[in-house]
């Protein structure tokens, strides 16, 4: 029955990196029919068949920064469209599900590198079978979602920079700001990719960006200057990805402004670190407390704690927490969406 009812998206389950992605399910991975000509253009090509079930929504998920991300788009035809800055260039990459396997096609300069990075990118360094639920809802969870798979993208500055702009805003305050920002100093995604899409600024662009701008998006001056001190030490940053995660977590906390919070938002992603449990969250205790013990005040020790049997494992037992879609129901307000831009 998992199969055939997804769960409906909560505020809950969107955090935990849900997508939705137009597709059925057939031999336990998501299959999309393409729409035709819905990639004009001819690109490099390479398939990659999983060695289990695969959800393109979930695997990318926690890609996107909002539903108007410039680098990401999911298309009703169930493709994933993808637009990176890799070591060797931009390059835009869409991804299908079809049958049992995944097909891949990238154009401009970091076309092979994407393709050679593939099946990384979808989950392939992932080892899911090593996870055991502790708990019910956990296990409800997992057999709910069989097509988890945490994403390695083996790039940092495409998610150090973002999750500094998420630092202590709301999302949709951050996610405005990452638009802005790529749409105005980004360039165009190469190849036939969906109208809006703009591959983000190299670090010398993020450099010359006027203070003006920082704050006509919406960014304060603790956050642009983190993000200037990052793309000062750039090629730093992503030699962090040959490093385990542990190593990557202590050198991009060398940067002053980026701290555990970061970092760990930043190694889930390129790394694919399945025991990067993110502290310093303002929510995350409280759901994982609520939904392990009933406990809505719980705070990172208390969440650290309940996370305990899941060492090795906690950052992949968080999102089967916020994909189950437990959690507490609102006591305040909405944090207001503030805009200094306009002051």
């Amino acid at each position: 029955m998992a199969g055939r009812f997804a769960p409906r998206p909560t505020r809950a389950t969107v955090r935990g990196g849900h997508v939705g992605v137009p597709a059925g399910a057939v031999g336990g991975v998501a299959r999309g029919v393409p729409r035709p000509g819905a990639a004009s253009g001819a690109g490099r090509v390479r398939t990659f068949v999983p060695d289990g079930p695969l959800d393109l929504g979930l695997v990318l998920g926690p890609l996107r920064r909002g539903p108007g991300d410039p680098t990401f788009r999911a298309m009703p035809d169930g493709s994933v469209w993808r637009v990176s800055r890799t070591p060797v260039g931009p390059g835009t990459l869409r991804v299908v599900a079809q049958g049992g396997a995944v097909r891949g096609e990238a154009w401009g300069p970091g076309a092979e590198w994407l393709l050679e990075q593939l099946p990384e990118l979808l989950g392939a360094a992932d080892d899911p079978s090593v996870f055991t639920p502790r708990h019910r809802v956990v296990a409800e969870a997992r057999h709910r979602r069989p097509g988890l798979r945490l994403t390695r993208t083996g790039l940092v500055l495409e998610s150090l920079i973002p999750s500094i702009l998420e630092q202590k805003v709301t999302t949709d305050e951050a996610y405005r700001a990452w638009r802005l920002l790529v749409r105005k100093f980004g360039e165009p995604a190469p190849g036939p990719a969906p109208g809006g899409m703009c591959v983000m600024p190299d670090a010398r662009a993020w450099a010359l960006i006027p203070s003006w701008e920082w704050h006509r998006a919406g960014v304060d001056n603790k956050r642009a200057s983190t993000i200037l001190r990052a793309v000062r030490v750039a090629a730093r940053m992503e030699q962090a990805v040959g490093m385990p995660a542990g190593e990557a977590r202590a050198r991009l906390e060398v940067v002053p402004g980026v701290g555990p919070w970061t970092s760990a938002e930043v190694v889930q992603r390129s790394h694919g670190a399945a025991d990067a449990v993110t502290v310093g969250d303002l929510h995350l205790p409280g759901i994982v407390g609520w939904a392990l013990a009933g406990d809505r005040d719980a705070d990172d020790s208390v969440m650290l704690s309940l996370l305990e049997p899941y060492a090795g494992q906690r950052h992949r037992a968080a999102r089967l927490i916020l994909l189950s879609g437990r959690g507490p129901g609102r006591r305040a307000p909405r944090m207001p969406r503030g805009d200094i831009g306009r002051l």
